[in-house]
């Protein structure tokens, strides 16, 4: 499974497949508990194909998608890897036709992108343990490209605000008086 990355990509793409179990709902309301449970790195093609069942349980290979890393993202990538156990995030959504219940939109390992498609509230995210080849792959190629932006404070300028009075009137509209004085008694008057 080990890919040699070129420090000069922008981005590498591995494919991924993804297994979801299927097992008997827990309530009347639903026959069915769908679960995103393992990756298979190096996936060939595949739509809904039964690997095994078991006791009710059905696992099947969903569907393989690829699974790119961009040089953008490698703090992403590290952060991620930090997680108990690091974890792909597999993106799914209600599909609208009738032979497959759930549609695999995308797998990432950049936990910023995941929670993106989970505040939008029309996806469910979940998180699927990564074998320990992937872990390395993804950890070589975010080692390679994170650069470390040093800490800059920011100082505050020394221009001296109290010597010109900034806001205060258009600047572009020429005022005949002054901007402070209150209406005139005879302008109250008429309106």
């Amino acid at each position: 499974m080990t890919q040699t990355i070129d420090p000069n990509a922008k981005t590498v793409v591995m494919p991924l497949g993804v297994v979801m179990r299927r097992q008997p709902g827990v309530t009347r309301w639903a026959r069915w508990s769908w679960k995103a449970t393992a990756v298979l790195p190096g996936a060939g093609e595949a739509r809904w194909q039964l690997l095994r069942e078991e006791d009710g349980v059905s696992e099947f290979h969903a569907a393989t998608l690829p699974l790119e890393l961009h040089r953008t993202e490698a703090e992403a990538y590290l952060h991620g890897l930090t997680a108990e156990p690091p974890c792909i995030y597999v993106v799914l959504r209600d599909s609208v036709e009738g032979d497959c219940p759930l549609e695999v939109l995308l797998v990432t390992a950049s936990p910023y992108e995941a929670q993106d498609y989970a505040d939008n509230g029309e996806d469910l995210v979940e998180k699927v343990p990564m074998p320990a080849g992937l872990i390395a792959w993804v950890r070589d190629f975010a080692k390679l490209h994170y650069q470390d932006e040093p800490f800059k404070k920011r100082r505050r300028d020394r221009v001296k605000t109290d010597a010109s009075e900034d806001g205060i009137g258009d600047p572009r509209i020429s005022q005949l008086t002054d901007v402070y004085r209150s209406p005139s008694l005879k302008k109250a008057r008429l309106s």
